[in-house]
């Protein structure tokens, strides 16, 4: 055990040092409604009511098509400071980002899934540490705010 304490050390280190989404391995397609949640207080799900775990905020359905729903929250997430693409699924309406702190790197990973309905899940945790100070639900109340501000604004070469 002794001999692995050096590598075991390292690993978290190499991962706050990468750039981007950097450092960590690209995420696969999740299945959305099989998320299991972990006992520490690090994450934050933001889900339509009903849905498995309990989400911590309730979202609503949109009013637009699924696709450009789909493109207004990847226009959220790429104004966001900090955040990466990580992997993009268009044929799921998914996306993964990873926000790193500002202050010591830490990487946080996002997923968001856009459902044929028009709903939306988004999925906040921290890889590190056993609490995340609020950090995660406060990142999706951002961001579905930050959402509603884009898709009130007029589409371009739609409707006016």
């Amino acid at each position: 055990m002794r001999r692995f304490l050096p590598v075991l050390l390292v690993l978290p280190l190499l991962a706050c040092s990468g750039h981007g989404a950097g450092g960590l391995p690209t995420p696969p397609p999740m299945d959305m409604g099989r998320i299991v949640r972990p006992a520490t207080p690090n994450t934050a799900l933001a889900a339509p009511a009903g849905f498995t775990p309990t989400p911590d905020l309730v979202t609503r359905r949109y009013d637009v098509p699924p696709a450009l729903l789909f493109a207004a929250i990847r226009q959220v997430a790429a104004a966001q400071p900090r955040t990466f693409p990580a992997a993009l699924y268009h044929d799921r309406m998914q996306a993964h980002y990873v926000a790193r702190s500002r202050i010591f790197n830490f990487p946080d990973l996002i997923t968001v899934q856009v459902n044929p309905d028009a709903t939306l899940v988004l999925w906040s945790r921290s890889v590190y540490g056993r609490s995340d100070f609020g950090v995660n639900r406060a990142r999706l109340e951002h961001w579905l705010a930050a959402l509603d501000a884009v898709l009130s604004r007029p589409v371009p070469g739609g409707p006016t």
